[in-house]
C-alpha cells in the first residue's frame, strides 16, 4: 500500500497540463517518488536529490540497471541544488524545508512546482519567485499545491 504522500503525489500529478521532460524531486528519500514519477511519465529523464549519502545509496540500488540513464540519483541539500538553472520542466518536493529561490532557479520558466505537505505563507512566498498558484487539494490526507512558474525574481527571500 503506498505511503499518504505519495497517493498525494500521484493525485497531483493529474493536474499537470502536459507530460515534462525533465523531473526532479527535491528531498527524495529512498526513492519511492522518483520511481512513481519515471512510472509516471515514460518518456522523461527523473533526477532525485537528498542530502542523506544512506537514502540516495539506498535509491541507486533500487533503480537497477538503466541503460538508457532515465532516473538517477544525487547527494544534495535544497540550499544549493546539483543542477544547472532552468533545468527542470516539474520539480516536486514531498514535505521537509521550503527554499523557493532554489526550487525557481532550477524549474524552467512554464514549468510546474508540485509540493505535497503544508507550509506557512506558501502563496505569498512562492510568489515573491515567479510561481503562479495553480490547483490545490488533498489526498489521502496530505495536501497537495500545484504552481507554475510565469518568472524568475532574483530578488532575496
Amino acid at each position: 500500500m503506498p505511503s499518504p504522500s505519495l497517493t498525494a503525489l500521484a493525485a497531483a500529478v493529474l493536474h499537470v497540463p502536459k507530460p515534462p521532460e525533465r523531473v526532479l524531486e527535491v528531498g527524495c528519500g529512498d526513492g519511492d517518488g522518483v520511481l512513481f514519477l519515471a512510472r509516471e511519465y515514460p518518456a522523461a529523464r527523473i533526477r532525485g536529490v537528498d542530502p542523506s549519502e544512506p537514502a540516495i545509496a539506498a535509491a541507486v540500488k533500487r533503480v537497477g540497471l538503466d541503460p538508457e540513464g532515465r532516473v538517477a540519483f544525487k547527494r544534495g541539500g535544497g540550499r544549493l541544488l546539483p543542477y544547472p538553472g532552468g533545468f527542470f520542466d516539474l520539480v516536486a518536493q514531498v514535505g521537509g524545508r521550503l527554499r523557493p529561490a532554489e526550487l525557481a532557479r532550477v524549474t524552467t520558466p512554464g514549468g510546474h512546482l508540485v509540493l505535497v505537505g503544508e507550509w506557512r505563507r506558501l502563496d505569498w512566498r512562492l510568489g515573491k519567485r515567479g510561481f503562479v498558484a495553480g490547483r490545490h487539494g488533498e489526498a489521502a490526507g496530505e495536501t497537495f499545491h500545484i504552481y507554475r512558474l510565469e518568472a524568475v525574481d532574483g530578488g532575496a527571500e
